[in-house]
């Protein structure tokens, strides 16, 4: 009879530990990134060698490939307003395939092209990188030396300058500001930005909106004059131009994100593990520091949840840009 009772006794306590037990391993498992890279990684950019990106995505390439044991390498697919890229990444659905790109290659995607070969949620977040500066700039030839003496320019002659427009969040958040300055300024659209920064330089165009980067050959040769950035915070290259906040001009304020993005499938740990190695590699690398700031560029990492807040707050704003110049949303 006791041998009974102690019977029952371990059956009822093993059958009240067993859920418990098994339960343990599983979310020991769920809760940690799985094991990665286990093979080569490939970064799909959407803009070109010799990019600020590309320059970036490079020596980060070489640092991780160091940290991780596997090879990381770069994959430039410019052209189709960085579509051929993001379809290239979203087509692959592997976790070691990643898109490195600025956000304003395809922010404004919505308010641009029907029927787009991929959905937001297919770009998940895994780190911001690094902040392109981007720049408002004038040719040398034109007597205007700040953004009032632009904006009063522009007040005398309504539809006399002319603005350089390379399709994407930029143009918007330009063209946006115009509207809501009241300004009249004639749009002269470009698809190569460098076409566009060498016709500023020859007064063909008078103000171009552009990362500082494209237009930098021409500001050191002394034919372009960056007036103001358009970035939070100064340029630590530039640290006597002012930001457009500064000298009253809120409204041009946008940040040149750029970032990492992984497929959708990709669990959220193994995200904020990759965005902490990336910080950890570049954090205090001083030749990926001095890289970026000779590029116009600015390291300033953040994980994935901040990256998504600063993607949103983004898209945010090319919407009112967008609403504000009666542009609806594409299906």
């Amino acid at each position: 009879m006791r041998s009974l009772r102690r019977s029952l006794c371990v059956f009822t306590l093993v059958s009240f530990l067993a859920p418990l037990m098994g339960a343990m391993p599983s979310f020991a498992q769920s809760s940690a990134a799985p094991a990665w890279p286990t093979r080569t990684v490939r970064f799909i950019l959407t803009l070109g060698p010799g990019s600020g990106t590309d320059i970036g995505g490079r020596l980060l390439a070489d640092r991780l490939t160091k940290k991780w044991g596997q090879s990381v390498v770069i994959e430039n697919k410019p052209g189709g307003d960085a579509i051929v890229a993001i379809n290239a990444f979203v087509s692959a659905k592997d976790d070691h395939v990643l898109l490195l790109t600025p956000t304003s290659s395809f922010i404004a995607h919505p308010w641009m092209h029907e029927n787009r070969p991929y959905k937001a949620e297919d770009l998940a977040p895994i780190a911001r990188v690094s902040n392109t500066i981007i720049g408002i700039s004038v040719p040398v030839e034109l007597p205007i030396k700040s953004m009032k003496e632009l904006v009063d320019l522009a007040k005398a002659k309504p539809g006399e300058l002319n603005w350089a427009g390379v399709t994407g969040a930029l143009d918007f958040n330009f063209a946006g500001w115009l509207k809501v300055a009241n300004l009249d300024m004639k749009k002269v659209p470009y698809r190569n930005p460098v076409e566009a920064a060498n016709d500023l330089a020859a007064n063909r165009v008078q103000v171009y909106e552009s990362a500082v980067a494209i237009a930098q050959p021409q500001i050191q040769a002394g034919k372009i004059r960056l007036l103001a950035v358009v970035n939070t915070s100064r340029a630590p290259i530039y640290p006597d131009i002012p930001t457009v906040a500064e000298v009253g001009q809120p409204a041009l304020t946008i940040d040149g994100l750029v970032g990492l993005f992984g497929p959708p499938t990709m669990p959220m740990a193994l995200r904020q593990r990759i965005a902490a190695d990336i910080k950890e590699v570049m954090e205090n690398d001083a030749i990926i520091k001095d890289r970026l700031k000779a590029t116009a560029q600015l390291f300033n990492p953040g994980g994935p949840e901040e990256f998504t807040k600063s993607i949103e707050s983004q898209r945010a704003l090319i919407a009112k840009n967008a609403r504000d110049l009666g542009v609806a949303e594409k299906k």
